[in-house]
């Protein structure tokens, strides 16, 4: 069952971060070069109304429409990839006996948590209810947040890497 669980998430996880590059593929401009994740990380109003008007010099799509699909699409992916990088960082820190793998999954789940609050301001923004407020607290949250799930990737490479590492090396002196 816990290979099943594992396939699933990561499978999931894969499934949705292709989703979310053709979804969010229209939303890439020279003021929003990374797309959604400009958005993201406009902390104020005056940013975000350049990342809106960049996308509204592309006629023939609903730019800001897109942009709600994107981050719809995206409550599915937080699903899989908080869970996959909660289960994969605490399977590994079992493996290892680390207290702090066991923190930074934890941290994975609350990227998640934090994902959801993001969303949330980015649509309210999205909406046609653009404030500073909402601007600031969106990009607090999904600075968080991206700390939280590079600590977790890293986490994750790290241990992939010496878990190899480890083996080659146990091969090579056998």
């Amino acid at each position: 069952m816990k290979k099943l669980t594992f396939h699933f998430l990561l499978i999931g996880t894969l499934v949705m971060i292709i989703v979310m590059a053709k979804t969010g593929a229209v939303l890439k401009t020279p003021e929003a070069s990374m797309g959604i994740l400009n958005l993201e990380f406009a902390y104020n109003t005056s940013k975000i109304t350049r990342i809106f008007y960049s996308w509204s010099s592309i006629n023939s799509v609903d730019i800001i429409t897109a942009a709600k699909n994107n981050t719809y699409w995206d409550f599915v992916f937080l699903f899989f990839y908080a869970l996959f990088l909660l289960y994969s960082c605490k399977k590994i820190a079992k493996l290892n006996e680390s207290k702090i793998g066991f923190l930074i999954a934890k941290g994975a789940l609350v990227a998640g948590v934090l994902d959801i609050g993001e969303n949330i301001g980015m649509l309210a923004t999205l909406f046609n209810q653009p404030s500073n407020t909402i601007a600031m607290l969106t990009t607090i949250l999904a600075t968080i947040k991206w700390v939280l799930v590079i600590i977790a990737v890293l986490y994750l490479l790290w241990n992939i890497i010496s878990l190899g590492l480890a083996k080659k090396l146990k091969t090579l002196t056998s």
